[in-house]
């Protein structure tokens, strides 16, 4: 199971993540009780029946577009998005749409091959939740993923104002 750090702490996972099996459609698979992630396709094939739950998370793959779920941003309290492997980028691309184009405001977790290497990028896009790959140490990524540089240049999502421009 992997650990979580929320808000650069370790923290509980309340969550459940639904992944559908072999065989299993999103029309079909059973719905878990509770704090449940649903796989895109789930969302969009039982959309009515999942709306009517109190708290309700969203799983977004790399292939997912943000526009198919734009108008439904409110409906979620978490969307993780997937990092299939380290190399693959287009979650950062995602979390910064989610959060500076649709305006998304609740909670953000990396998901899949997240490495202490990649919190501090990830934070400066958006996210606020981090599933640490397993077997890698928690305590270690806490300490020196989120402040590899003491000072950025570029704004970001975290930060909207160059550094030129918060130095006057």
């Amino acid at each position: 199971m992997a650990q979580l750090i929320k808000n650069g702490a370790p923290a509980a996972d309340t969550w459940t993540t639904l992944e559908l099996a072999d065989g299993e459609s999103p029309e079909s698979v059973p719905l878990p009780a509770g704090d449940v992630i649903f796989p895109l396709a789930v969302w969009q094939a039982r959309k009515a029946e999942i709306a009517a739950r109190p708290r309700i998370g969203l799983q977004l793959q790399s292939a997912d577009r943000v526009e198919d779920v734009a108008d439904d941003l409110a409906s979620f309290a978490i969307i993780a998005v997937h990092f299939p492997k380290f190399v693959d980028g287009r979650g950062y691309s995602t979390a910064a749409l989610l959060r500076q184009r649709y305006g998304y405001t609740g909670e953000l977790r990396a998901v899949g091959d997240v490495l202490h290497d990649q919190l501090f990028f990830m934070r400066r896009v958006g996210f606020d939740s981090y599933a640490l790959k397993d077997g890698k140490s928690l305590p270690y990524a806490i300490e020196v993923g989120f402040k590899p540089f003491s000072n950025t240049y570029q704004g970001a999502t975290d930060q909207a104002q160059p550094y030129f421009r918060r130095r006057a």
